[in-house]
């Protein structure tokens, strides 16, 4: 049993590290336009900064599960931050894209690291009726931190240049890394386990090849062999994959959380809402930069009032989830999602950016309804020996989900744009965010139908 006062350092400690990791998943949306002036990229190619960082983290988090098992939680947590620590560096430094990219993939790896053992961590120190109101406060580190990083990047970019985002970030990493180093103990239990190293490569090969195959589709044709051999081989190799894991003594990854339905309801949600999440969190810069006209810093602070609706309704859902269950903040999350999404199919060039912002609010809303009840919601119903599989496969789906979203919805807009230029002229671009949104808008009205039709008991007990 942890002490209560190491326990809320240690969940301070958490929030500090997972902010400023969580941030750099989103903060180059608003500062796009300008790398990819910087670096004579096109805006397909740049996408790749977010969407390439959520694969790395994708591929990186089903290794997390062997890595939380066999070492040490504070060397572990330790590393973890000065891997992205030395990814910021990389970027700070960058002179061209690719070492602008690889300093991401560091990043990401980093991060992928630190968000499984934070999930993990705080499961396991804290009872089970205390989860759902930690997991809403530190719903704001993953949940609000990613939605306010475009308002903060915007506002260094006009002010200082991009590489500013980075140098913010090392500061309070290295903060973090002290802090971590002071308060943290090994609190989650450890045992030997022989690494499958063919298991991780097969896991690579399917979040890779998946991700790298819809990726491609705003370059090549749906039917070119760029798009489906990476495709073909990443659903290969997740079939091999899941087979091997149901044999081996000591899975890489068990999948015997599967065997749960109320983990894998909370798994689908989860991939749908950062399917949607990520891919409005690029498309919404680049409506208020490239096509409306704004400037970096009205582009994160349209996206403001949505952070702080976050913020605040976070914590109260944590302690809604605790009393009431899953089922009402599923609904009016999904509800929420759906509106936000279909208004910004009506809108304009005519269209005041404070309705803009108004629907961003609402989808600020809805992910705050929805991203930590239904983590907590799908974890309390696997044992606890599982947790760190469950959170591994939770994390990296829903990672993954993200960073296809963010390709096929930028893939989306760029060729209903490109192919409309003739009938919509100077309108070609709104037309191309308004088809991107009627599509948002149909993937956001399947997760209405799952929740209303799902089942999805009150509460879940303990294991």
């Amino acid at each position: 049993m942890v002490p209560d006062k190491q326990r809320t350092l240690i969940f301070i400690n958490i929030l500090i590290s997972c902010i400023a990791s969580s941030m750099l998943a989103t903060a180059l949306t608003t500062a796009l336009p300008t790398m990819v002036t910087d670096f004579h990229v096109s805006v397909t190619t740049g996408q790749w900064l977010t969407s390439g960082y959520a694969l790395a983290m994708g591929i990186m988090m089903p290794l997390t599960a062997f890595l939380i098992v066999r070492f040490p939680t504070k060397k572990l947590y330790l590393f973890a931050i000065g891997l992205f620590i030395l990814g910021l560096i990389a970027c700070v430094l960058a002179p061209n894209f690719s070492v602008l990219m690889l300093g991401r993939i560091l990043q990401a790896c980093g991060n992928g690291i630190l968000s499984s053992m934070a999930q993990v961590i705080l499961l396991t120190i804290y009872p089970l009726e205390k989860r759902g109101s930690i997991m809403g406060w530190y719903g704001l580190s993953i949940g609000a931190a990613p939605v306010i990083a475009p308002t903060i990047a915007g506002i260094l970019v006009d002010v200082s240049s991009w590489r500013m985002i980075f140098y913010a970030a090392i500061v309070i990493m290295v903060i973090s890394l002290i802090f971590s180093f002071l308060v943290f103990d090994d609190v989650l239990e450890n045992r030997k386990q022989k690494f499958d190293s063919l298991s991780f490569v097969l896991s690579g090969l399917a979040y890779g090849g998946i991700t790298l195959g819809i990726g491609t589709i705003g370059t090549y044709s749906l039917v070119s062999y760029q798009t489906l051999l990476p495709l073909l081989i990443g659903f290969g190799a997740m079939i091999i994959f899941a087979k091997r894991q149901f044999h081996l003594a000591e899975p890489f990854l068990d999948l015997r959380v599967l065997q749960s339905n109320v983990f894998v309801i909370s798994l689908i949600g989860s991939m749908l809402l950062y399917f949607l999440m990520m891919g409005s969190s690029i498309i919404l810069p680049l409506y208020v930069q490239s096509i409306a006209g704004y400037s970096a810093t009205i582009s994160g602070l349209v996206t403001l009032p949505g952070s702080l609706a976050m913020t605040l309704i976070s914590p109260f859902t944590g302690r809604f989830y605790d009393r009431f269950g899953i089922k009402k903040l599923f609904i009016i999350g999904a509800i929420a999602l759906l509106f936000s999404n279909f208004g910004m199919v009506l809108i304009t060039m005519k269209t005041s950016i404070l309705i803009v912002a108004g629907l961003n609010v609402l989808r600020s809303i809805a992910i705050g309804c929805l991203m930590m009840p239904l983590v907590t919601w799908g974890m309390s119903d696997i044992k606890q020996s599982l947790t760190a599989h469950g959170t591994a496969l939770l994390t990296s789906l829903r990672t993954i989900a993200g960073a296809i979203g963010s390709a096929v919805f930028v893939s989306i807009m760029t060729g209903v744009t490109k192919y409309s230029a003739l009938s919509f002229g100077s309108n070609a671009q709104i037309h191309g965010l308004n088809v991107t949104f009627i599509f948002m808008s149909c993937s956001a009205l399947v997760l209405v139908a799952f929740a209303f039709f799902s089942k999805t008991t009150a509460k879940v007990s303990a294991n």
